[in-house]
């Protein structure tokens, strides 16, 4: 701001800096979308450990596929997560009974009675002594069974009106106890139990939150209010009536976009750079939603991990698959860019099943080898080679040779391998427009990453340009912190080329800032990279000498 100097002395004006430094986005977040015993439903929660996910969504469970992903995921070097719980949403709030009575007495011929209906999931509720129900923060049936136990009890001396009284809540199995000391029931009150309860991870919502609940029995000094046996007494209140409810279905994994559910829940996500779908939401036969991730994924600049069909058994499945010979395949749009699929599945031990031999979906593994890349080399690596090695995966369902690798490969289809001496790892770098056919500018996994984090890392670090005078000033300005970017990730091994003149281009300048788009309010900044591509065939040629021959 221009100084007004008023006496004889000396001013200090500090002037506003041309240096915006522009920081690069995360590029291996992953995002998980299944299902879970328990955890926030249609909500992406954010964590960066299996502790975390323990936590939340209530670890492994043999019933979900999502759950040993995200084990999976840290086992292989991930870091952070971003998991979205999915239930059903449409059926009957219990499940449906057959009249066994009425089936007995039909005729042979009558038709067959009909299937279930689909059930609901619903949460669990504790009913306390005075009116006030309480419901777990989330569906399923991980709060019944004496799990989740609430208790009441009275400060009197302080509560001459007997509006007061503290609650204490424990979820039985992680040890987590949650205490609200004088909760009020003037739902006016700040203590209002709507209010105690925003902060709460075990207690959703509550009903008749104007009523004063019953205390329950004292305890002594020292003695744990919440024994698992009560003897008899009334120490607490246990929850009861939560249903895990049907399997989710294709509406319930897609979501709704304005709604923000299901695989749109990511909405709510500042960023996620791989998004995985194991099991039942990814499969690629049958009712699917890749289609709407892989345009999902374009849309916030991520990739899609795909995993195999468990149908395909044979190298000659795949082929049929891709070529579009066989059952219909959706990986084929110019969405696909933003997809990679991998070949086949995984084998490890089930920790639930006493370690037993167990097939899984490879995205899991996959997403961790992406951010242990990252981490150690860079985005502009490929995820695959000897250094990728699959941590803990005993087998692969089918083992592939050469010429078989030989087969997928142009194909665009990436497989892993069993290699003598290394182990199982990663032999593909493709992604879904990586067939050999299409020529495709993103044939390349790492040089399409490698983009999508430009893109990114730009569009973030260049907000500050908007309503800018959009004149000389502020194309030198961008010039400078865009360049000092693209040099800092060149001196770092990111681009090709030997020089930063080989490597990148930034150009904003008047030659493609004409006055018809300054008067439209448009800024033109071309940024321009030579990527590495990665080293797939590599050909030794071997000649003999001959030896000198003297005359």
């Amino acid at each position: 701001m221009p100084i007004t100097p008023t006496y004889p002395g000396v001013y200090i004006d500090e002037l506003p800096s041309a240096v915006r430094t522009i920081v690069g986005v995360p590029t291996s977040t992953a995002a998980f979308l299944g299902t879970a015993p328990r955890g926030a439903v249609d909500k992406p929660v954010h964590i960066t450990s299996w502790e975390d996910y323990e936590q939340e969504f209530g670890g492994l469970d043999a019933g979900t596929d999502l759950a040993y992903a995200v084990y999976q995921f840290y086992a292989n070097g991930g870091s952070e997560a971003e998991i979205v719980r999915v239930v059903r949403k449409d059926g009957t709030p219990l499940p449906a009974v057959v009249d066994a009575a009425a089936v007995a007495g039909a005729a042979p011929d009558a038709a067959p009675a009909p299937e279930t209906a689909a059930v609901l999931a619903v949460a669990a509720s504790i009913t306390l002594a005075g009116g006030v129900k309480l419901f777990a923060a989330s569906p399923g049936i991980w709060a019944n069974d004496n799990t989740l136990r609430a208790r009441v009890d009275y400060d009197t001396a302080l509560d001459p009106d007997n509006k007061l009284y503290n609650l204490t809540i424990r979820d039985a199995k992680t040890g987590v106890t949650e205490q609200y000391l004088n909760v009020s029931k003037d739902r006016a009150a700040s203590r209002a139990l709507k209010n105690v309860l925003a902060s709460s991870s075990l207690i959703g919502s509550a009903e008749g939150d104007d009523q004063r609940p019953a205390a329950h029995a004292d305890v002594t000094d020292g003695s744990d209010p919440f024994p698992d046996d009560q003897k008899g007494q009334n120490l607490y209140t246990a929850a009861s009536g939560g249903l895990d409810g049907s399997a989710p279905s294709h509406k319930d994994y897609l979501g709704d976009q304005e709604a923000k559910t299901g695989l749109y829940a990511l909405l709510n996500a500042d960023i996620f750079n791989m998004l995985c779908l194991p099991g039942e939401p990814g499969l690629i036969s049958g009712a699917n939603i890749l289609t709407e991730a892989m345009a999902f994924c374009v849309e916030r600049r991520a990739m899609l991990i795909v995993d195999p069909d468990p149908d395909w058994k044979t190298v000659a499945h795949v082929t049929a698959a891709v070529r579009h010979t066989g059952p219909v395949f959706v990986l084929n749009d110019d969405n696909a860019k933003n997809a990679a699929l991998y070949f086949p599945q995984i084998v490890l031990p089930d920790v639930n099943q006493e370690n037993a031999p167990r097939k899984f979906p490879p995205c899991g593994v996959l997403a961790g080898i992406w951010a242990r890349t990252d981490v150690q080399r860079g985005v502009w690596k490929a995820p695959a080679g000897t250094e990728a090695t699959l941590s803990g995966v005993t087998d692969l369902t089918v083992p592939l040779t050469d010429k078989q690798n030989g087969v997928l490969n142009p194909l665009g289809v990436n497989c892993l391998r069993g290699l003598p001496v290394v182990g199982n790892v990663v032999w593909g770098a493709r992604t879904q427009r990586g067939a050999d056919v299409l020529a495709n500018q993103w044939k390349y996994l790492p040089v399409r990453r490698l983009a999508l984090y430009l893109e990114e890392s730009l569009y973030r670090g260049t907000q500050w340009v908007v309503f800018e005078p959009n004149d000389e000033p502020l194309w030198s300005s961008i010039r400078l912190n865009v360049g000092a970017f693209m040099n800092t990730l060149f001196r770092q091994g990111a681009f090709q080329g030997r020089t930063p003149k080989e490597a990148y281009v930034v150009k904003c300048d008047a030659t493609n800032n004409p006055q018809n788009d300054i008067d439209r309010g448009i800024v033109n900044i071309l940024v321009g990279f030579a990527p590495l591509k990665p080293a797939e065939f590599v050909l030794i040629h071997i000649q003999q000498l001959a030896g000198a021959i003297q005359v």
